[in-house]
């Protein structure tokens, strides 16, 4: 019902005679020496803060009326106190010792408080701006912080609600003892950047390494729960590795809601442990691009990265990778797969990389001169701060540009320190690849070291599928099979190998052999000894079978024999894999005077780098029977299974083995052997 004139009258007139008071009252408090309140107004603070807070300089208050969005209603006409204060200080909690008096100093701090929210005891601040603060963050051994407020002082009536910080000019350092950081950044206000705010400056050191950076940010840091994101800019590098993420966060305070673009490069991906905490291994130079987006939660968080793809060495790698921080250790899941992995990007994987490679990832410790293991040292001591569960793949590996790797599958289980590897399996050269490979360095069972267990089964490999570059061997077909079954205990591939005791055996069922070939293989020791046997020529191999038994890396030939079109090589001695030396006798029974024209043994010794072929032509096998130097033939039922893997109907090795169970007999005295 409309009011009447009369009424209007008397409601206009009720409301001029309650203004009039109240403007007076606000000028009245406009004009009012508010310091006197300094000492309440700090004493309610620190009680809402749970730590001290203090008001040194000026206080000075002005009315405004809030915005009309924060107060819709009749609370929008209430005018708030806008307060400006100087020389503000706040102290750490009292819980934290620590030298540094102060958590933040401020030269100016202007804020605005809602009247009727103090009936209530609560503190409510929609905007704090700060001129030239010095904010100094520190977390202690125990993880104790300065800058969480949730813990409040429970003692207090008194709440304090922030809702959001407005920065100008000033810096901000942390100490962190966790991470033994000592960082500054220097934060200064930007003008015509419409989404940007502040801009700062980072130098420090981070886990005893420089680091550097700037970045932009936001003009208004929202701390509440439902605020518009903030947005991010950063960019920071500590040695070679450098780090680039550009988005928005939610509610800093908990980091509720990180979702960035994320860039990441560096000489090795190991060297991310540092700055993120991750365990990942040795590689060589790398570089990824993916979205990363993460919660950090009070005592956890998880992450995830995304969509990623990048280049490791000259290999491409994407996938997904999440992130769980939990106890008693943090998690990583995830799948990576390649479209091309070049074989040399794995060297950094087992120290196998060359010297230059091992400088690029800040590695110090060198290949000695005239090793061929790779001695580098594993670091296990990080590998409990970890457990990990991922899946890798590639569809095609390349060993200089034609080794024919395909369809490599493995599963990168990590728990309480023990790595495995189980499956690896790729197929090669038109035939398949199967091991499995557990590294348990928890140290519960060699302390600082790794004790290593290994399967591995290879199958139907094609030696002109395996070297298609070699235009002798395109007429080859010949297949390898083998397998081997070690175990061992150290700290390296070299310790591992030197200390290693189990059964290797491999089986060649027709081909061609030549140093060119054993080149091509890496095998420098074969291709001397091929050499001093017939030079470079193509030497038509009927089979190849070979069974030694390991221990304490002491490989022995328990059976090794080699049939050609001109001989028959029985090779008896030893390879030493703690000390790289050899001590080899191969016994020629030639079938006939044409390219193997020795008829004396040919002893091998040397190291793996400089192996050393020589003939005792003072022990000629005419006189001393030397042919039959294997008095006695191990067993040949261990490299069956082998033969029954080739093309049984057609295996020159199944005869082969089938001969050499019979034990030689040396022939009477006097008796020359037939020649």
């Amino acid at each position: 019902m409309p009011l009447s004139r009369r009424h209007k009258i008397s409601l206009a007139s009720a409301a001029l005679i309650l203004a009039v008071p109240l403007a007076a009252v606000l000028s009245l408090l406009n004009h009012a020496d508010w310091n006197r309140a300094k000492p309440w107004l700090n004493a309610r603070a620190s009680e809402a803060l749970g730590r001290p807070f203090a008001i040194e300089g000026d206080l000075s208050l002005t009315w405004a009326q809030p915005d009309s969005a924060a107060q819709p209603g009749w609370r929008g006409y209430l005018p708030w106190p806008h307060l400006q204060a100087k020389n503000v200080r706040l102290g750490n909690p009292a819980a934290m010792t620590t030298e540094i008096a102060d958590a933040a100093t401020v030269s100016q701090m202007a804020f605005s408080l809602s009247p009727l929210a103090l009936f209530e005891k609560k503190i409510v601040i929609p905007q704090l701006r700060f001129d030239a603060p010095r904010l100094h963050l520190l977390r202690d051994k125990d993880g104790q912080n300065n800058w969480t407020f949730d813990k409040q002082n429970p003692s207090s009536p008194w709440r304090l609600e922030l809702q959001s910080v407005v920065f100008s000019k000033g810096t901000v350092s942390l100490t962190d003892a966790l991470t033994q950081a000592q960082l500054q950044a220097d934060v200064d206000t930007l003008s015509g950047d419409a989404r940007y705010g502040i801009a700062w400056k980072l130098s420090g050191t981070y886990h005893g390494d420089k680091l550097q950076g700037d970045g932009k940010a936001g003009s208004v840091l929202s701390l509440q729960q439902d605020s518009t994101p903030f947005p991010v800019q950063a960019s920071v590098q500590t040695g070679k590795t450098s780090l680039a993420i550009e988005g928005t966060l939610t509610r800093p305070t908990r980091l509720a809601a990180l979702d960035v673009r994320l860039q990441v490069s560096g000489p090795s991906m190991a060297r991310l442990y540092a700055l993120t905490g991750v365990l990942l291994p040795e590689t060589p130079h790398f570089s990824t691009e993916g979205h990363l987006t993460g919660t950090l939660a009070p005592g956890g968080g998880d992450w995830v990265y995304d969509k990623f793809t990048g280049k490791v060495g000259s290999s491409d790698v994407q996938g997904k990778l999440a992130f769980s921080a939990r106890k008693p250790r943090h998690l990583l899941q995830g799948e990576v797969h390649s479209r091309l992995l070049q074989f040399r990007d794995l060297g950094p994987l087992v120290g196998a990389d060359s010297s230059a490679s091992k400088s690029e990832r800040g590695v110090t410790q060198q290949q000695p001169a005239g090793r061929v293991l790779p001695v580098e040292t594993f670091k296990t001591e990080r590998w409990t701060s970890l457990d990990a569960d991922v899946r890798y793949t590639a569809d095609k590996i390349t060993r200089d540009a034609d080794l024919p790797i395909s369809d490599l599958d493995t599963h990168v289980l990590l728990n309480d320190g023990v790595l495995s590897l189980a499956p690896l399996n790729f197929n090669i050269a038109g035939g398949t690849l199967r091991s499995q490979i557990k590294l348990d360095g928890s140290g519960k069972i060699i302390p600082k070291g790794i004790a290593a267990e290994l399967t591995a089964s290879a199958r139907h490999l094609h030696i002109k599928q395996l070297f298609p570059r070699l235009d002798a061997l395109q007429a080859s077909v010949g297949e390898i099979n083998g397998d081997a079954s070690l175990s061992a205990t150290g700290n390296s591939v070299a310790s591992l190998l030197g200390s290693s005791n189990g059964e290797v055996r491999a089986l060649i069922n027709r081909g061609s052999i030549s140093k060119l070939l054993l080149e091509e293989m890496g095998l420098n020791i074969g291709s001397v000894v091929i050499a001093k046997l017939a030079g470079d020529k193509q030497v038509k191999l009927n089979c190849m079978a070979a069974d030694f038994v390991v221990s304490k890396g002491l490989m022995q030939t328990r059976q090794f024999i080699v049939d050609t079109d001109d001989a028959v090589l029985h090779i008896d001695g030893t390879v030493n894999l703690g000390n790289e030396k050899l001590d080899l006798t191969l016994q020629p029974d030639s079938k006939g005077l044409r390219i193997f024209s020795l008829r004396s043994p040919l002893y091998v010794h040397g190291t793996f780098s400089q192996p050393d072929v020589s003939v005792d032509k003072g022990v000629l096998a005419l006189r001393t029977g030397s042919a039959l130097a294997l008095a006695a033939v191990a067993p040949f039922a261990a490299l069956l299974p082998l033969v029954n893997a080739g093309p049984a109907d057609t295996s020159e090795c199944a005869a082969l083995l089938a001969q050499a169970r019979v034990k030689p007999v040396a022939p009477a005295p006097g008796k020359k052997l037939r020649q």
